[in-house]
């Protein structure tokens, strides 16, 4: 059995090096995900339709919340294990968060990437991420299996 463990903590050992050596390739380092964070949601609260939704769920804790998306954007490009939480709880019973902010979302962080990405594959790489990201928080959040019964005939 210890020797299992063993095989398991170098296999995740290595799933972590590997990583960290393809982030590095891309310009993405810590100091990197730091600043995406920081312009991103600063952009976030500023726009007109994500900044009250976010600010009315996040206010007097905007600092813990920029210090877990650090973690979350840090455990996801350099799979550390460095964020622990739960994004399908956090984002329950959100007021006033509805599925066509998904877009806005995603739109606002493209054009953070287009200021600050330190390479066209760093952008690439995190916007296939968001864009999984949102759909599977979209899904998670407001997918109604009713809607979408393929047993029943329309028309």
């Amino acid at each position: 059995m210890n020797s299992e463990i063993q095989g398991r903590a170098a296999h995740i050992a290595a799933i972590r090096d590997k990583a960290e050596a393809e982030m590095k390739a891309i310009g993405v380092d810590e100091v990197f995900i730091s600043k995406l964070v920081e312009t991103f949601y600063g952009r976030v609260l500023a726009h007109p339709e994500l900044g009250p939704v976010f600010d009315a769920r996040l206010s007097g804790r905007w600092a813990e919340h920029m210090q877990k998306m650090k973690s979350f954007w840090s455990s996801v490009a350099f799979r550390n294990g460095a964020y622990g939480g739960k994004p399908v709880q956090a984002h329950l019973g959100v007021a006033n968060m509805t599925p066509d902010l998904f877009p806005k979302w995603l739109s606002l962080f493209s054009q953070t990437f287009e200021d600050v990405a330190p390479t066209p594959e760093a952008r690439d790489w995190f916007m296939a991420t968001a864009e999984r990201i949102a759909k599977s928080l979209t899904l998670s959040l407001f997918y109604n299996p009713a809607l979408d019964d393929s047993t029943k005939k329309t028309g």
